[in-house]
Parts: C-alpha cells; sequence; structure tokens
C-alpha cells in the first residue's frame, strides 16, 4: 500500500524581501529606495552592464531573461510575496513577465505602464497594481507648478493631500476657530514649525505664518486652498 505524503508547501521569502526586474531609471530607483528602507532586493535585468552597476547596491542583482519560467524558477522568484515589473519599453517582455508572475501565485504584483492599453494589458493578466510613473509624475507636477502647493499627493475617489503655506485667513486663531472645513472643505490634518517635524494638528493648535500645514480634502477644495494668499 502505498504511503501517502503531506502537499509539498510553498516556501516564501520574507515580507520584507522584494523582487524588481528590471533595472531602468525607474526599476533602479525603485530597488535602491527599497534598499534603503532595509528590504532585501532581488534584481533581475538582462544587461549585463546594467547589472554589473548594482552589484553591491542590492541584496542580489543576477543577469537573466524573466521571459523564461525556467530561469525565473532557478532564481527562486516564484517564492516571493512581492514582485515589481519594471521592465520599460519592451512591452512583450513585459507581458510575458508579469504573466508568469501571476502564474506563480505571487501574492502582490506591481507592474509599470507605459500606456493605458498597456495597462489594461496588465491589469487583464491579474496584476494586483498597475502603475503609471511618467503620467503620475507629470500630473503631479503641474498641481504643484499650477499653484502654491510644496507637495501634492492624489488618492482615488477625488482625494488629495497638499503641504503649503498657511493662508491669512487661519493664522493667529485656532483652528476650531477658523471654520476652514465649513468654509473651505478641507481639515488642517498636521503642521511643521520651523526647525520642528511635523505633528498632528488639533482644534486648539494656532497655526503661525512661518508654519508649514498639511490639509486634505476633495481634490479641487485642496487646490483652491492652497492658492489662497
Amino acid at each position: 500500500m502505498a504511503r501517502k505524503t503531506a502537499p509539498k508547501k510553498r516556501r516564501t521569502r520574507p515580507e520584507s524581501s522584494v523582487v524588481v526586474i528590471g533595472l531602468g531609471r525607474f526599476g533602479r530607483a525603485l530597488a535602491l529606495e527599497l534598499v534603503d528602507e532595509d528590504t532585501e532586493v532581488l534584481g533581475i535585468d538582462e544587461q549585463a552592464e546594467v547589472v554589473q552597476s548594482l552589484a553591491g547596491s542590492l541584496t542580489h542583482v543576477v543577469r537573466a531573461d524573466s521571459t523564461k519560467e525556467d530561469a525565473l524558477r532557478q532564481l527562486g522568484v516564484h517564492e516571493f510575496d512581492r514582485a515589481v515589473v519594471a521592465i520599460g519599453t519592451d512591452l512583450e517582455a513585459s507581458i510575458l513577465t508579469a504573466s508568469l508572475l501571476i502564474s506563480f501565485g505571487i501574492r502582490s504584483v506591481w507592474a509599470k505602464a507605459i500606456s493605458e492599453a498597456h495597462g489594461r494589458i496588465l491589469a487583464q493578466l491579474g496584476v494586483h497594481h498597475v502603475v503609471y510613473p511618467e503620467h503620475d509624475m507629470g500630473q503631479r507636477v503641474a498641481h504643484l507648478v499650477r499653484g502654491r502647493m510644496l507637495d501634492y499627493i492624489e488618492f482615488d475617489d477625488d482625494f488629495a493631500m497638499v503641504k503649503t503655506a498657511p493662508p491669512a485667513g487661519i493664522i493667529g486663531l485656532p483652528l476650531a476657530d477658523t471654520a476652514v472645513r465649513s468654509r473651505h472643505g478641507v481639515t488642517v490634518v498636521a503642521i511643521k514649525r520651523p526647525g520642528e517635524g511635523f505633528t498632528y494638528a488639533t482644534p486648539e493648535t494656532v497655526v503661525r505664518a512661518e508654519d508649514t500645514i498639511i490639509v486634505a480634502g476633495r481634490t479641487r477644495a485642496t487646490e483652491r486652498f492652497s492658492e489662497l494668499q
């Protein structure tokens, strides 16, 4: 009688590990930032000179063809829980690589898209997070150029957070007395004094002219508020 054996469990990398495939400008910057944040990174690229330039900067960096399943399995890519496809202009390689990662059952796959059509294909494959770096950065810079914002982050569902200088109408008063939410449709969520770090704002917080504030609200409301003098 044949003896039953337990199914082999899929080995997983530590949660702090990420594989980044494609080490061009976007992939390189992402991988290096992850390493700076104490995340283990396996970097993969087809170009030998790219791999050589990052040797010693990433936890592991190897030259491989990411469209080949055997190559990815030999590198243990199927064991990762998080992966980023940062391949740029080679759409075929981007799509094939993303498809392989999804077939591996990787729980969180991010992929760079360079067009709406590219992004739709990635989403249809099952990619969990499709990002448009050039498009998103262009939108962000446009917001910064147009107003007095110091920084700008837009989320889904028409919601944004803006870092800006405080307008005259809220200076010198406790936030509770400024009626900033009813008058402008935004909430002051944090404040930074010169030489200090950001702290949460409270109804009793008194904003000074030299302060920097972060406000949250509907996208257009935060834009209008940042344009106030």
